[in-house]
């Protein structure tokens, strides 16, 4: 599937060496102020070259509107965006063209398929994540529209475990780090792996504010599995937590519950979503990613005829996949928030009168 979304629904296409990258956003209401500087600051921000803690690989990741706007309004056609690829290096990956690199999709696209574009992993790549954020960032607009925000960062770098979540330091952070007091210990260890040629995981936490009561559709819609769902799609992501997640099943009920006054909750262990429908509380998402899987270390392996055989990689990886997702992150809850809206107008039927009065 190439797709995501029911009312609000983006399919991407291309591939990590190819010609371009881009997406087709379908289900935008008409109206929406469509301002291409966000969009492509939502694009810098995940961008590659940026500095030494990413990848060396330079694309520009400039979005070319092709559809679906008029004088800076969306018309409520599908928008089409595409987004050139400017600095590919095939050559980097001839040596293994044959083989299967550890920790990659390779293997798994192979034996599916029976063919795979090698070329820095083709459409397994996470270079297709662009295309996410600027859907995310179109999705990200509609939201502005009634007052929903997003803000990500970095809690985690290789163990280093943030003590406070500053969203505005985050802004700041050449690692988007929500905690400036250990933002050089996680920025060493990021290099010191890199220096040895390997790489770091690390969590992105994810915070959404004055999202509205009455998000997500039960049964099997559900507002935290269908972000579950978008974190799980990402590159690398591993795992996912929302509110006290793991914890939750060491505590016990009412530890674990968030008790009610005239005021609202007293508490936000539910992570701002209940029975699969949001509260009106802050949504708190963390995500996991693993170690960055392309590494310059030998690692054993078996080529395409099962023979063993050694797996030497060369070329421009992330010496943490981590801080380059955290935006791909706040892009796909932008994208279920957009979605998850548009499917609540009509759980009400006052909502569809005053669609169609």
């Amino acid at each position: 599937m190439n797709s995501f979304g029911h009312r609000f629904k983006f399919t991407s296409f291309g591939e990590s060496h190819g010609k371009a990258i881009g997406c087709v956003i379908d289900g935008v209401p008409a109206g929406i102020k469509i301002d291409e500087n966000f969009i492509q600051e939502q694009m810098n921000k995940r961008k590659p070259g940026k500095n030494k803690y990413a990848t060396s690989r330079k694309e520009d990741d400039i979005v070319e509107i092709l559809s679906g706007t008029f004088e800076g309004l969306s018309t409520g056609t599908p928008i089409s965006i595409l987004i050139y690829n400017t600095n590919q290096k095939s050559r980097d990956y001839t040596n293994v063209k044959d083989l299967f690199r550890p920790g990659h999709a390779d293997f798994t696209y192979f034996h599916k398929y029976g063919i795979r574009d090698y070329r820095g992993g083709g459409r397994s790549s996470a270079r297709e994540t662009a295309t996410r954020v600027a859907s995310g960032a179109i999705a990200q607009l509609m939201l502005n529209e009634i007052g929903i925000s997003i803000k990500s960062g970095i809690c985690e770098i290789d163990g280093i475990k943030s003590k406070t979540l500053d969203f505005d330091y985050s802004l700041k952070s050449e690692i988007f780090a929500l905690d400036k007091s250990i933002e050089e210990e996680q920025k060493n260890a990021i290099l010191s792996a890199k220096n040895e040629h390997n790489s770091v995981g690390g969590v992105a936490f994810i915070k959404v504010k004055n999202c509205p009561v009455g998000l997500g559709e039960p049964m099997y819609f559900k507002l935290d599995a269908q972000i579950a769902n978008a974190m799980m799609s990402i590159n690398a992501v591993k795992a996912i937590e929302i509110g006290n997640g793991i914890q939750s099943s060491s505590l016990n009920a009412y530890e674990n519950n968030d008790q009610i006054d005239s005021k609202g909750f007293k508490s936000n262990a539910s992570g701002g979503i209940l029975g699969g429908i949001s509260n009106g509380d802050d949504i708190n998402i963390k995500v996991y990613f693993k170690a960055t899987p392309s590494i310059f270390i030998k690692q054993d392996t078996v080529d395409i005829y099962n023979n063993e055989t050694i797996c030497e990689l060369k070329g421009r990886h992330d010496p943490c996949v981590a801080i380059r997702g955290s935006i791909v992150a706040n892009a796909m809850v932008a994208l279920v928030l957009a979605d998850m809206l548009l499917l609540n107008m009509s759980s009400k039927i006052e909502n569809v009168k005053k669609v169609y009065k």
